[in-house]
């Protein structure tokens, strides 16, 4: 009998997330952008209902959330947690972000390029910005950047429960970051939840390419 191929657990896992990922964005992007897009008007209505409604303080505080993830807040954000994973001789979780935040966000800038979705309009903005729409580079900095954090601080809980917490403060950034994004008047919702399986597709790629080398090395 022809011997099997045995994929390592975590090879396994990578793959399951990175392609249930790309599924997830790929439905999107075919429903909210280009000719047929089903979700255009489920868009706007959802855009048209938050702006109706927003106020202090809330637009100051989600405006906040919103600056502190920005291209500068997240790059401060790296810096200050790279410093931590050197300081404690983690390299390759070092290595697991510096891989998964600046290239991911590379990444979605060029995805931006590709479909060249407009911002949504108002005739009172709150916020105004120049560049494409699809997918948000906010939502997807801060999903790669708590992923990445979650994945390191889950090695080192002691508990199901610290996990668990772990989880639920991981899934509340991510979501009041996508949130402001569309509260702002920025994003639409579409473009939030495709930022997600994007992210959440390059930090599979991310965390299991370094997991494998980690691996191949330790049997060397």
């Amino acid at each position: 009998m022809r011997d099997t191929i045995r994929l390592p657990l975590h090879l396994v896992a990578g793959l399951v997330l990175l392609i249930m990922a790309a599924a997830v964005f790929d439905a999107i992007a075919g429903a909210a952008v280009g000719p047929g897009a089903r979700l255009a008007a489920f868009d706007i209505s959802v855009s048209q209902w938050l702006h109706a409604r927003a106020s202090e303080p809330w637009t100051t505080l989600l405006l906040a959330v919103s600056h502190l993830h920005s291209v500068a807040g997240i790059a401060l954000l790296t810096l200050l947690f790279a410093w931590q994973l050197w300081r404690r001789q983690a390299h390759y979780w070092l290595l697991t972000l510096l891989l998964s935040v600046p290239p991911g966000m590379v990444l979605n800038v060029l995805l931006k390029e590709n479909y060249q979705r407009i911002r949504p309009s108002f005739d009172v903005p709150l916020l105004t910005l120049p560049t494409y729409s699809f997918p948000s580079g906010h939502t997807l900095a801060a999903t790669v950047f708590y992923g990445v954090l979650a994945c390191y601080f889950w090695t080192q809980a002691h508990s199901g429960a610290q996990r668990a917490a772990l989880v639920a403060g991981t899934v509340m950034m991510v979501a009041l970051v996508a949130f402001s994004r569309v509260y702002l008047g920025v994003h639409y919702l579409t473009d939030v939840l495709a930022a997600v399986a994007e992210g959440l597709g390059w930090l599979a790629i991310c965390v299991t390419a370094v997991s494998s080398l980690r691996r191949h090395r330790e049997r060397l």
